[in-house]
């Protein structure tokens, strides 16, 4: 149906495509960045009133840029967002970032805070006025526990997942209580400092990303989990750009 929108978030680890009306995200299908072909691409044989594409990943950008129709807006800060943008270096804000403030501000409030649990964990302000006026960039949860994979010689690659304690009784038990303890103090520590923050106290915060419903769930900090949320900033900007 023409009414539909196609949104692309490409990252450095998945793609998440989402097939959206004006009002909502009927379905989302992820394929691993690498293997991203022209044969793979969902929702082909669809007609799209236009489609949105949110990417960190430039070589894959060109690639997709190559199969998809014309009538593609590529997600920047300078195209007609519907928040402000109070940045010194307009061109270094991830595109997917700006989509998660867009939906943050129009489907929670102003402030707030989003946390994207993705291959870098991102925190990411929009103050009171709906300004993006910039975050914070950690490691992300993946890239902590693959490093110790590869640069140690007896550590096991691990898959992350709840601790059974935190007194780890294996070699693998103790790198999850490891990762997921202190990944969820990293985050609590950087939330709090976020909030002391002039005009950030009362900040809703909500997450995103793969890591999201494991980590944030016992963040008291961390108020929602969305994970769709940045495929709902890509279907506002498609509703602000096509209609």
């Amino acid at each position: 149906m023409a009414d539909r929108f196609l949104l692309v978030d490409i990252g450095n680890t998945n793609t998440d495509f989402g097939l959206a009306t004006a009002h909502r995200i009927l379905r989302a299908v992820t394929v691993p960045t690498p293997k991203l072909s022209r044969g793979r691409l969902p929702f082909r044989g669809e007609k799209f009133a236009g489609i949105v594409l949110a990417s960190v990943v430039p070589a894959a950008t060109r690639k997709l840029l190559r199969w998809l129709p014309q009538k593609t807006v590529v997600v920047s800060a300078k195209i007609n967002l519907g928040i402000g943008v109070r940045y010194p270096n307009r061109r270094q804000i991830g595109a997917d970032r700006l989509a998660n403030a867009i939906a943050v501000a129009e489907l929670y409030g102003t402030p707030a805070i989003v946390v994207d649990f993705g291959t870098a964990l991102t925190f990411d302000v929009v103050n009171a006025r709906r300004e993006y006026v910039g975050g914070v960039i950690a490691p992300g949860l993946s890239a902590m526990t693959d490093y110790l994979y590869e640069r140690t010689a007896l550590l096991p690659h691990i898959q992350v997942r709840e601790p059974q304690s935190v007194i780890g009784k294996s070699t693998a038990g103790a790198m999850e209580a490891g990762a997921v303890l202190g990944y969820r103090g990293l985050v609590k520590e950087i939330l709090a400092a976020l909030r002391r923050e002039p005009g950030l106290r009362n900040a809703v915060a909500v997450a995103t990303g793969g890591y999201a419903p494991l980590i944030a769930r016992r963040v008291p900090g961390i108020q929602l989990v969305n994970p769709l949320l940045t495929l709902e900033g890509l279907r506002l900007i498609a509703v602000r750009n096509f209609m």
